[in-house]
């Protein structure tokens, strides 16, 4: 098969994992029934299983709980890293315009979890994890907030099945022009501050 080019795709799991441990949270894409349904949310890695296991939860209330409990559901997760568009203008060699990216996808078996206790750990490893190495932050396992919110929320496990890394960063390119295009990349990051400022600004809630 021609698609993806072999040179845009990651070839080790590990830093597959990496970048699901940097960007955590993940587009959940399930489809059950000729009905497609996605969610965002974080999930916290773990070495459970041959290539690992995702914990996560959803609100109880949210749709797509219901292909969760139906045992033939497609799942696939996307996690995204860092993107940017490449201008022509950045090369040292004539190019099309393209954009670069760093993706992660994943599909796997899902696992409800129907204890409180089980869901009440795994919400404390997740805060856990999620706060990082110098953790200002921790959850009590006796936290009331926790306690009430146990009644709306339903953990699960994904245990992973296969796995794709799909990294363009300008591989078919000269290594002047992969050093550009990773400038060009890094560069983007500081535009971030602007967009979410703006974004900030734009927002109405739906009423």
């Amino acid at each position: 098969m021609n698609y993806p080019p072999k040179h845009h795709q990651e070839n080790e799991f590990s830093n597959a994992l990496e970048l699901i441990k940097m960007f955590p949270l993940a587009t959940v894409i399930t489809s059950s029934k000729n009905k497609i349904l996605s969610t965002h949310i974080p999930l916290v890695y773990n070495k459970k299983g041959t290539l690992g296991t995702l914990v996560g939860h959803l609100d109880k209330f949210n749709p797509q709980i219901s292909h969760f409990e139906d045992e033939e559901h497609d799942l696939e997760l996307i996690f995204n890293g860092p993107d940017v568009y490449i201008s022509p203008s950045k090369y040292s060699t004539t190019q099309l315009p393209t954009w670069n990216y760093f993706k992660v996808h994943l599909r796997g078996k899902i696992e409800l979890k129907t204890n409180p206790k089980e869901v009440k750990e795994s919400l404390i490893s997740m805060t856990s994890f999620l706060e990082g190495n110098e953790q200002k932050y921790v959850l009590d396992e006796n936290n009331p907030r926790m306690e009430a919110a146990l009644n709306y929320i339903i953990g699960f496990d994904i245990k992973i099945t296969s796995w794709e890394g799909k990294y363009k960063i300008s591989q078919d390119k000269n290594k002047e022009d992969q050093r550009r295009a990773k400038e060009t990349l890094i560069e983007s990051q500081s535009k971030i501050i602007n967009h979410i400022e703006y974004l900030y600004q734009k927002h109405e809630t739906k009423s």
